[in-house]
């Protein structure tokens, strides 16, 4: 049993270009169906229709999807990715910053105390502000 002689280098490199085209080609089927699901511009029926032209047929399918509505693709991709970042930053600040916990009533008395310093309140409003705060 000579493997090598049944199976040259050559055919080695057709299997995995063959395979590096077909996990390309699942790629592009999921982000195009992807596309489909993430546009809001398209109604129900259209999207129902794309999705059985590049179900039923795939090849063709794509390529008309491509064609046709390929130039959004990428706006709306950037459109999502921004909505997200800006949901999770939203997020954070608010986790951060208005959380009722220890640090935040003591950025309250520093800004309070800050504001004591400058003049602006008197000693009284300073500490009806201080209770309030802290009850």
């Amino acid at each position: 049993m000579n493997l090598a002689y049944d199976y040259p280098v050559l055919g080695a490199f057709w299997t995995v270009m063959w395979i590096f085209l077909w996990v390309l080609w699942i790629v592009l089927l999921f982000r195009i169906i992807g596309d489909v699901f993430r546009d809001d511009t398209l109604s129900g029926a259209g999207k129902t229709g794309w999705l059985i032209f590049v179900v039923v047929l795939p090849f063709l399918g794509v390529f008309v999807y491509v064609l046709a509505r390929g130039k959004g693709m990428g706006k709306r991709a950037e459109r999502q990715a921004r909505a997200q970042q800006q949901a999770f930053d939203d997020y954070i600040r608010e986790a951060a910053g208005s959380g009722a916990g220890p640090g935040n009533e003591a950025d309250q008395l520093a800004k309070l105390s800050e504001i004591r310093s400058k003049g602006d309140i008197t000693d009284a409003e300073f500490q009806r502000a201080k209770e309030k705060i802290l009850h």
